[in-house]
């Protein structure tokens, strides 16, 4: 079951038009337990800075968090959520017509801890605007289907240099054998990504940034996918393949576990 609500009611289709038809905003993702999250903060940092691009105006978090608090108390304790930031009143022929935006709130059903690893292939692709969540996803599932067409679990974005950028929905961790190198490319930086980043400075494991090429895999002993319905092992990359290493993911979960859960109710 799906709950649709839309600043704080339940959304009508002739609500959602506007985002079916101009297809423009931007949108988080995150996982409810027991009514609370991970990483709010990110969330909220990343619906405003968005809005602000998108649309010229500001976001208050007082708002975001009265449609979120709205939507869990609606739902089931544990779901999917998804909040949508649009505006029913834009019209791409006065694009810079202030407009009041809209906040859409999905509720679905939590997705499983358990992820089978992920054989990726890759393609040279950068998603437009790359550091906003934004809704055209278009590209993100058609190299998707490309990818599962021949035989791979997913896609990987690289850059025509074959510097690693992202996955199609996802952020790329590799581990050295002694850090987590996360590959620096034009690319969404996930909550996720920066939960376990937090969770990985808090345990005192080391970690870099920097730029990593399809030639520089060799060197390293694991690697592992990450967005806002977890984490699973990656175990190939095109030519280059990894084992799946439990003790790699059995830290990952750890860091997580050092991150507080912020109550939306």
């Amino acid at each position: 079951m799906v709950i649709t609500r839309l600043n704080g009611r339940d959304a009508s289709a002739d609500d959602l038009r506007a985002l079916a038809i101009g297809n423009y905003g931007h949108f988080t993702a995150m996982q409810v337990r027991g009514r609370a999250v991970q990483g709010l903060r990110h969330h909220l940092d990343r619906l405003q800075a968005a809005t602000r691009e998108l649309f010229s105006t500001e976001l208050d978090q007082d708002r975001i968090r009265e449609v979120l608090r709205d939507a869990v108390c609606a739902g089931p304790g544990d779901s999917s959520l998804r909040l949508t930031v649009f505006a029913r009143g834009f019209d791409y022929r006065h694009a810079l017509r202030p407009v009041e935006v809209d906040l859409l709130v999905t509720l679905s059903p939590p997705t499983s801890p358990d992820k089978p690893p992920l054989r990726v292939k890759s393609y040279v692709f950068t998603r437009p605007l790359p550091h906003i969540k934004h809704v055209g996803t278009f590209p993100l599932f058609h190299h998707r289907r490309l990818a599962l067409q021949d035989g791979w679990d997913d896609a990987l974005f690289v850059g025509q240099d074959g510097q690693l950028i992202e996955g199609s929905i996802w952020n790329l961790g590799l581990w050295d054998g002694q850090q987590v190198v996360w590959p620096e490319g034009p690319a969404l930086r996930g909550t996720n990504e920066r939960l376990i980043a937090d969770g990985l400075a808090a345990l005192g494991i080391p970690q870099s940034s920097r730029v990593v090429r399809l030639d520089d895999l060799t060197a390293f002993q694991a690697a592992f996918a990450s967005n806002a319905s977890g984490f699973q092992a990656v175990t190939a990359i095109d030519q280059a393949s990894w084992p799946v290493d439990a003790a790699l993911l059995g830290l990952l979960e750890r860091a997580l576990a050092t991150q507080t859960w912020d109550a939306l109710d």
